[in-house]
């Protein structure tokens, strides 16, 4: 945390001194590999996930820091878990730990999924079912474990205990979209008005490797490719580029990522035919079986435009291109956000924020999670299991995914 005073002019850029990192590429490789092997469930559930692994076992990063990151991600556009996923890359071994960190927690799902699109008999029969109701169930015990870590550190107090119950209620009850955006924006307003005079530690800044330099390059880019992309593929006639016009128009305005790309995916393939809606459903149902980003959702939809090296190549654009935008746009903002975060109304604003998140992550632990994998008595109690293991044992999160998927195939076969 800065000493300087609060009114001090901003540093010119090339004062500006970037973290150093303090792994290397192939450890985020090794550690985002097994997350992108185990972690289903969803954005809200991956958030669990790099909470476990990263903050609590790895040490990577601070709750606090965490926190700020997760809730910094929400309110830019472009897929959360990923973004937080690359960032955290990004702090612990530079631009080649946040690619490792990509490619890692996407290319598992990204290839089952145009495994799916090719035709590969997968996810049918009951005890794939089963397997799926238990890898939801683990995906229960998961975000249990992130909400309770994450309200111990981030809501220590009666006011940001306040802040996130409200927070929840706000997502719970208006239900729409951008009811998570609104509930993190209030928790922000309400932190500058409640949770002044914090001690001057308490907030511990992102060490990012970027400076403000590379970050305007990278909104520079970010704005060239909104702009440069419709008006190429209004000019030329290619499929290749109106792909990728498409897919970075969704990727762009989409706020928390996740389930919210739907619509805009839909309306992207379906109105032009290039996938019919049997398709559109078929994939989306297997992209809830599989780990990692449902953002990959977008390489089943680019191999099921056309067969062999054609709808491979199409694959891969669209994963690209519905990536890109969210994570050059986390990066943009990032260098500007940690020249900003040690002045006293901006770490209030931050612990209201912070405060925030825990309760849209507990609104989302009631609904979908819960709501979706709870379905009778044998989950309910499958559930408990996973999450004594988790929080009580300690199991590492890997094995009670294993655990999680053999009980439900389990439950279905009896």
């Amino acid at each position: 945390m800065s000493d300087q005073p609060t009114d001090a002019a901003p540093e010119p850029d090339d004062a500006v001194e970037p973290a150093r990192p303090q792994g290397t590429p192939l450890e985020v490789l090794r550690a985002f590999t097994v997350l992108g092997l185990t972690s289903f469930g969803g954005p809200v559930a991956h958030l669990g996930y790099f909470r476990e692994q990263l903050v609590v076992r790895r040490r990577w990063i601070t709750e606090q820091a965490y926190g700020e990151l997760v809730a910094l991600a929400q309110f830019v556009p472009g897929p959360a878990s990923s973004q937080v996923g690359f960032v955290l890359g990004l702090q612990r071994a530079g631009l080649l730990g946040g690619l490792a960190a990509f490619l890692a927690f996407t290319l598992p799902s990204a290839v089952l999924l145009v495994l799916v699109a090719l035709g590969a008999p997968l996810l049918e029969g009951p005890l794939a079912e089963g397997l799926i109701a238990g890898l939801k169930v683990v995906a229960v015990a998961v975000v249990a474990h992130a909400v309770w870590g994450m309200a111990r550190t981030l809501t220590p107090d009666v006011r940001r205990a306040a802040i996130a119950v409200a927070a929840a209620l706000v997502v719970l009850l208006v239900g729409a979209g951008w009811a998570t955006l609104a509930a993190i924006a209030l928790g922000a307003a309400a932190g500058l008005v409640l949770c002044r005079g914090g001690g001057a530690g308490e907030v511990r800044a992102l060490s990012i490797p970027i400076s403000r330099r590379a970050g305007t390059a990278c909104l520079a880019v970010l704005a060239t490719l909104l702009v440069a992309l419709p008006v190429l593929a209004a000019i030329v006639p290619s499929q290749p580029l109106a792909v990728a016009d498409a897919f970075a128009r969704a990727g762009a305005l989409v706020f928390g990522g996740g389930h919210v790309v739907l619509p805009l995916l839909e309306t992207a393939v379906v109105t032009p035919g290039w996938v019919t809606e049997s398709q559109f459903l078929a994939g989306y149902g297997a992209a809830q079986a599989v780990p990692g980003p449902l953002f990959t959702f977008a390489a089943y939809l680019g191999a099921a435009m056309a067969p062999g090296v054609e709808g491979l190549a199409l694959a891969g654009i669209a994963l690209v291109a519905i990536f890109v935008p969210g994570l050059l746009l986390i990066v943009g903002v990032l260098p500007f956000w940690s020249a900003l975060e040690s002045r006293p109304g901006v770490q209030a604003l931050v612990r209201g924020a912070s405060a925030a998140v825990v309760g849209v992550l507990a609104a989302a632990l009631y609904d979908p999670v819960a709501t979706s994998a709870l379905v009778d008595a044998p989950t309910v109690a499958l559930a408990v299991l996973c999450t004594v293991l988790l929080m009580v044992v300690r199991v590492p999160a890997w094995a009670v995914v294993l655990i999680g998927a053999g009980g439900g195939m389990l439950v279905a076969a009896f």
